[in-house]
């Protein structure tokens, strides 16, 4: 069996993760597989002294009943 991200074999006694989408991918291709795969929204920014969070960048999609709702106002 291979690895779903990189093509290479799965070895055995090795960590392998198993994700809900029924992949099988090396332990150090899982961010890759979850951020190429699934596209979870994420948000970019930086993180002050007082560990306020501001945001530089998103990375969140409109579905498409907000598009609708955006495009009727």
């Amino acid at each position: 069996m291979n690895c779903a991200v990189c093509g290479n074999p799965l070895l055995l006694a090795r960590a392998v993760f198993h994700c809900s989408c029924g992949v099988f991918v090396h332990a150090y291709c899982w961010d890759k597989h979850v951020l190429q795969a699934h596209q979870p929204p994420f948000e970019i920014g930086t993180l002050g002294l007082s560990g306020e969070f501001r945001v530089t960048e998103t990375n969140t999609e409109e579905t498409p009943s907000e598009e609708i709702v955006s495009a009727s106002q």
